[in-house]
């Protein structure tokens, strides 16, 4: 399997704020636009994107404030291949044009896999 690290999905009370953080003190460059439910933030000089998202009132921030999401290009082969390792992904999802899945690692610590980053430029 070949994947790398894309993006680090934040939950945040005030999804502004939060991105205005991240650009203030890291760099990362934004228009701060809520898009999709989400803002992102890209890296100016590559690396691993940001998406700061809207946490549930029940998300207890601090235990469950940030979720690795890893592009693939294709979400169910990837997830078929990871359960013959041994990690079992739930239901897939699908979102305007995209598909994802979750899954938790060892520590409970929310994962994500998704083909956000490979949908087509007219689903955008």
């Amino acid at each position: 399997m070949n994947t790398k690290l894309g993006t680090v999905i934040i939950y945040a009370r005030d999804m502004k704020k939060t991105a205005l953080f991240y650009s203030k003190h890291f760099g990362f460059q934004t228009t701060g636009d809520v898009v999709e439910g989400l803002v992102e933030l890209h890296a100016p000089n590559g690396g691993a994107g940001i998406l700061i998202h809207q946490a549930a009132k029940s998300v207890k921030l601090g235990q469950v404030g940030v979720k690795l999401s890893f592009h693939v290009q294709d979400v169910q082969a990837f997830t078929n291949e990871a359960q013959k390792n041994g990690l079992k992904f739930g239901v897939i999802h699908e979102a305007n044009g995209y598909h994802f899945a979750n899954a938790k690692d060892p520590d409970k610590n929310s994962v994500s896999i998704s083909s956000r980053a490979f949908r087509a430029e007219r689903a955008r």
